[in-house]
């Protein structure tokens, strides 16, 4: 059992977020930091699968495609959560909800909207 949510965060959301939340205990990857820049969604959504990490993003059209395709796939992910676009503080106060109300556990393979 994986009890808490490790972050990374696509590269269309504000690197400072992750500063934030670091602040505050919790883990949190960007794309700069995993040398993962320029990749495609499906590759961002893969590494953060292996990585074990729940990915977090504004890209909502892009995600639940692949999310869908995961899905049907029967292939398994650490969780996709799809933020709407916020101040990094605004959107940190959402985040934390979230990361103190769930588990690693309990996001897996699920979308959550913020």
């Amino acid at each position: 059992m994986k009890l808490f949510i490790e972050l990374y965060l696509d590269e269309d959301v504000n690197v400072v977020l992750s500063e934030l939340l670091r602040a505050r205990g919790f883990r949190a990857t960007t794309t700069q930091e995993a040398g993962q820049l320029g990749t495609s969604d499906a590759e961002q959504l893969a590494f953060a699968a292996r990585q074990g990490k729940t990915i977090l993003t504004h890209n909502r059209v892009d995600f639940e495609v692949l999310a869908r395709s995961y899905f049907e796939a029967k292939k398994p992910h650490s969780g996709i959560v799809i933020a709407a676009r916020r101040p990094p503080k605004e959107l940190s106060q959402r985040v934390l909800i979230l990361l103190n109300a769930l588990s690693a556990d309990e996001i897996e393979n699920t979308i959550r909207y913020i």
